[in-house]
């Protein structure tokens, strides 16, 4: 009994981990990524999809969920005016299936 709870805490932990929470912050000096929202999808390098829950959001690839607090995000995000101030440019898609990766180059910036 006590290694299956053990082992299901550790799933939890592990899930939570891998998540890919975001937390928009209102001063760039804050950020770990400053973000610019491209009006075309070709122009991304990284093509986002908005989750509902925390446990739809995925590991890095394009599924975010924006927390309410910046203490539960993995990554703080400030979205800037210019893109040529940005490290990201990204898009936001309407369907889940089209979120991902179209620079690879750019995916150190949210691990």
């Amino acid at each position: 009994m006590i290694k299956t709870l053990l082992l299901l805490i550790s799933l939890l932990i592990v899930q939570d981990g891998l998540s890919q929470k975001v937390f928009s912050v209102d001063y760039a000096s804050r950020a770990d990524v400053k973000v610019f929202v491209v009006d075309y999808e070709s122009r991304a390098d990284l093509l986002v999809y908005k989750v509902d829950y925390e446990s739809r959001a995925g590991k890095n690839d394009g599924k975010w969920f924006f927390v309410d607090y910046a203490s539960r995000a993995d990554k703080k995000v400030f979205f800037v005016e210019y893109a040529s101030r940005a490290d990201l440019k990204v898009f936001f898609v309407e369907y889940e299936s089209r979120a991902g990766w179209k620079n690879s180059s750019k995916k150190h910036l949210l691990y």
